[in-house]
């Protein structure tokens, strides 16, 4: 157990320090505040049965699959009470809500739309390089630790399956 928490906080800490720059920090937090509570993916899922009115309930059942899955990650928050991490001298670098972190939402519900939207023919490389995206957005910013993003897009994964 031991050499996983090493290897999480060694990843964090190169995640943390690998290529900041002020102007790189912005247009991250920015696009990682984009996948806040999965409302990007749940008005994705909106937009298309507003534009695909043939498949509007699969459109929907997909955005409530992501609504869904955050709610299930909030469950397991619940649960597991694991702090955000605190690496001295590198603080987060974005307002978080809550203190706690495991799993990570912004995992759970990209990794949720990404596997419902691309069950409706949606083409899966750009909704998965999207949630990946995001998924990492968050150790890079300090605020989760690797762990807490595979846990988030395992339990996505698993909750769109």
């Amino acid at each position: 157990m031991r050499g996983l928490t090493d290897l999480d906080l060694a990843l964090l800490r190169a995640a943390r320090t690998a290529g900041h720059t002020p102007a790189r920090e912005r247009t991250v937090r920015w696009f990682s505040r984009s996948g806040e509570h999965g409302l990007l993916w749940v008005a994705f899922g909106l937009a298309g049965a507003r534009l695909d009115p043939r498949r509007r309930r699969a459109w929907r059942r997909a955005a409530a699959t992501v609504a869904l899955a955050y709610l299930a990650n909030q469950l397991v928050k619940l649960a597991v009470p694991r702090e955000r991490p605190r690496l001295p001298g590198l603080p987060g670098l974005i307002e978080v809500g809550s203190r706690r972190t495991f799993p990570s939402a912004h995992a759970t519900t990209s990794f949720a739309g990404a596997r419902a939207y691309a069950k409706l023919g949606v083409p899966a490389a750009p909704l998965y390089t999207l949630a990946a995206g995001l998924a990492a957005s968050r150790v890079w910013l300090g605020v989760h630790h690797p762990s807490d993003v595979v846990a988030g897009a395992a339990l996505g994964t698993l909750i769109a399956s």
